[in-house]
């Protein structure tokens, strides 16, 4: 399984393209696999004669690097491959987690106890405040969680024990066996709560995740998985600065009535990534991206523009935007979203823009915040074209507004560059046949 994309993985095989015994030339597509972007064609790298294929068409989730099918020079009998010994068919498995050595300490657990062989515990908040309630003993629950994780469920398994599970030390440090006291019994159950609440916890708390029965799985696909990890990373680790204005869009509308009469069909969010690219043009210090040394000046302007797809968001580019007219820019523009729906972009179609701009418009969206895509430096968040009366000199007249929110990187684009930048935008956006000159 190769890498298909940089943040890739794994991947899902999706369909072969070539039969077991059928030969083979340099170039030739052998296979279809969904990485986290998009469907990708794998290609062949040499001549040969595909002998096996060792993962089967609708394999999900196989690592980078695990073998997925053996080819053989031609001449040789493919029918006799061998299977390496130390691949598996089989996507390989996450070693378990080592035991970690038991300590020969005074104030560690009973080696009866199984949870303490394994190492610190590791209880889940749930648990931690069902068993310190209870007066549980966390070192005789039994661990289903992932990496030996004490859950909700184990605590709740142990307090139907009754007193078996009772300890006598909190629960932050294990205490050592006491003699038990003459006048006290150890079937004694607890006095009941001043409160009056149930001793057991309700069925849902808020913030934690529901009792099982209570909700369903939903397997997430690649694509979804590798959207919410960037879009975490984006959030957790960008200063996002959001800044909006309104464009009034006259000049704009009438520019695209008469192309249209010329049998030119051209959309309003073409001239909105026309104007975008020649500001970054007119402004190369918001074309930046940040890198782990600091900020990065880029020498292309390459505009990449949300699509939704069943899959999720996905980002294709409009490469050179600032060098095309707004024609061209509309005939790309259809073509990689085309593309992007049916998940056969190639990763150049994707990979390496400047600046991103995401469009609801058509949803009826007025205004919107949009998070921006690292490395990248800002956003372009794009609302719905909306008209509005205004008095001028003759009176009452019809303006369509459009708001477009700005969400740019704290460390690279200050708010002062960014209204800059907006009031640039919004300039050559009023006035389409400046973006003719630029």
């Amino acid at each position: 399984m190769p890498a298909l994309s940089p943040t890739m993985e794994e991947g899902n095989i999706v369909k072969w393209l070539k039969k077991e015994g059928e030969a083979v030339a340099a170039g030739d597509a052998l296979c279809e696999i969904e990485t986290d972007k998009a469907v990708v064609t794998m290609e062949s790298s040499d001549d040969g004669v595909l002998a096996k294929i060792l993962m089967e068409e609708g394999s999900k989730s196989v690592r980078l690097g695990t073998l997925i099918a053996l080819m053989v020079e031609e001449g040789e009998d493919w029918k006799q491959v061998e299977i390496p010994p130390l691949i598996s068919s089989q996507p390989a498995l996450a070693p378990p987690t080592p035991l970690a050595a038991p300590t020969s300490s005074a104030s560690v657990a009973p080696p009866s106890r199984a949870a303490s062989a394994i190492g610190p515990l590791r209880l889940s908040p749930a648990a931690r405040h069902i068993l310190g309630t209870h007066g549980l003993d966390p070192h005789l629950a039994t661990a289903t969680g992932p990496r030996g994780l004490i859950n909700k469920e184990d605590a709740l398994n142990l307090l139907k024990k009754g007193d078996a599970g009772r300890r006598a030390a909190p629960l932050t440090a294990p205490a050592l066996p006491s003699p038990p006291s003459p006048l006290s019994s150890p079937h004694v159950p607890p006095p009941a709560p001043v409160s009056g609440r149930p001793l057991h916890p309700a069925i849902s708390i808020p913030g934690k995740p529901g009792a099982p029965g209570t909700f369903t799985e939903i397997p997430a696909s690649n694509v979804r998985r590798v959207i919410a990890q960037r879009l975490t990373q984006s959030k957790t680790t960008i200063p996002h600065a959001y800044a909006s204005v309104d464009c009034d869009l006259d000049a704009v509308m009438q520019l695209r009535k008469e192309l249209a009469r010329e049998e030119i069909k051209v959309s309003v969010n073409d001239f909105i990534i026309k104007a975008a690219a020649v500001t970054l043009k007119e402004m190369p210090e918001v074309n930046v991206t940040w890198s782990g040394e600091g900020p990065q000046a880029l020498d292309s302007i390459h505009i990449s523009i949300a699509v939704a797809t069943e899959r999720g968001l996905i980002t294709p580019i409009i490469k050179d935007a600032a060098d095309k007219g707004v024609q061209e820019i509309a005939a790309n523009a259809k073509v990689l979203a085309e593309k992007a729906r049916a998940g056969k972009l190639l990763p150049e179609e994707y990979q390496g823009g400047s600046f991103s701009i995401s469009n609801l418009g058509m949803f009826g969206i007025s205004g919107f915040s949009a998070v921006i895509n690292p490395p990248q430096a800002c956003i372009l968040a794009v609302g719905r074209s909306r008209p509005e009366l205004i008095l001028a000199a003759e009176g009452l007249c019809t303006q369509h507004l459009m708001t477009v929110t700005l969400s740019s990187d704290g460390r690279l684009v200050d708010d002062e560059l960014a209204s800059r930048f907006l009031e640039k935008f919004r300039n050559n956006l009023e006035k389409p046949q400046r973006m003719v000159l630029a």
